[in-house]
């Protein structure tokens, strides 16, 4: 007698919202379908204060719950709001610019039920809406690391990610007081996460697409302040370095190439130091990150391969930066010691 089907356990859809008008019907619309499928329970949105008409959109769809925020509370505060109303077992969090994939009910629902982990995070396709340089660049790197991640991924990732609505519970959800914005409130859920014997995995085929056009300005100001510096923070005062993702050993070694990258070119200038030292260091780092350039020149070509590569040595750079500044930052909060 042939053994029964393993039950995928139900899922409930969670989208935090904030003066999205122009992109929430798109957002709900592969969401909306897995309900009329059955894949998922239900789909609430969560609206944060929203100014714009993103309620009235949302209002269109009776098959959509809304929910609404008495004060803007940030992302975290949103998610957390969703999760108390949840029926599903598992809580699917979709940021408000991401369109999931037409399979990705299933995929979770598949991964779900083979695993049966305490979370999943998925990743971005390689097909970013927005066609800028900053915007394909941000988004394909991106899709990169977690195409390469660990399978029992260190870390959440709340644009498309399900965890154990018990689980997410009992952990109190979102630290929405210390991240009343969006910023790495997903990463430090995830190491409460590990830290109580749970299990995330990482599953690449789950998938969406990123609305979100990047410009240097906003890029600039979330890496360095809604990211690295928060995440740096967070790393030190846990006492341990995540290995994994963009912050494992072997991209801080690409870090520091990229630094000596920069400190040779400056001093060869001046004639400080020979000119096949830098381009010793160039080739070094081109070496060292031949995967990313193979992966951008497969989907983008050549040329934008090159521009990439190079503005990649910049994300470094300002990364390398923002966790100086972190380090500093620690080490004045900590404790004067006193001779006895």
């Amino acid at each position: 007698m042939a053994a029964m089907a393993t039950q995928s356990p139900t899922v409930s859809v969670i989208v935090p919202l904030y003066n999205a008008e122009r992109l929430i019907a798109s957002v709900l619309a592969p969401l909306r379908a897995m309900l009329a499928r059955g894949e998922v329970t239900e789909v609430l949105v969560v609206d944060d204060g929203s100014t714009d008409g993103s309620v009235a959109v949302v209002q269109q769809h009776a098959d959509v719950t809304l929910l609404r925020q008495s004060e803007r509370g940030g992302p975290g505060a949103a998610r957390n709001s969703g999760a108390q109303r949840a029926r599903g077992e598992y809580l699917w969090f979709v940021d408000s610019d991401v369109i999931v994939a037409d399979d990705a009910g299933r995929v979770l629902g598949d991964t779900l039920r083979q695993s049966s982990p305490q979370a999943v995070i998925g990743s971005y396709d390689d097909t970013p809406a927005a066609r800028n340089f900053l915007s394909q660049y941000k988004n394909l790197v991106h899709a990169y690391y977690h195409r390469r991640g660990q399978r029992d991924a260190s870390t959440f990732w709340s644009g498309c990610g399900a965890v154990r609505r018990d689980v997410f519970l009992a952990l109190d959800g979102f630290d929405a007081v210390r991240y009343p914005y969006p910023s790495i409130e997903d990463i430090e859920l995830g190491y409460r996460i590990i830290a109580a014997g749970g299990r995330i995995v990482l599953e690449p085929t789950l998938q969406g697409k990123h609305l979100k056009q990047w410009r240097l300005g906003n890029l600039l100001h979330t890496e360095v302040f809604r990211r690295a510096i928060p995440w740096s923070l967070l790393m030190l005062e846990r006492g341990q370095l995540t290995d994994d993702l963009n912050v494992g050993r072997s991209e801080r070694l690409r870090a520091a190439l990229a630094g000596l990258a920069l400190l040779t070119l400056i001093a060869a200038i001046p004639g400080w130091v020979p000119l096949w030292l830098p381009a010793a260091s160039i080739i070094a780092v081109t070496f060292a990150n031949r995967r990313l350039i193979g992966f951008f020149a497969a989907r983008r070509g050549a040329w934008f391969a090159l521009g990439a590569l190079c503005f990649h040595q910049f994300y470094y750079l300002y990364s390398s930066a923002a966790f100086a500044c972190a380090v500093a930052s620690h080490l004045a909060q900590l404790p004067t010691r006193r001779s006895p």
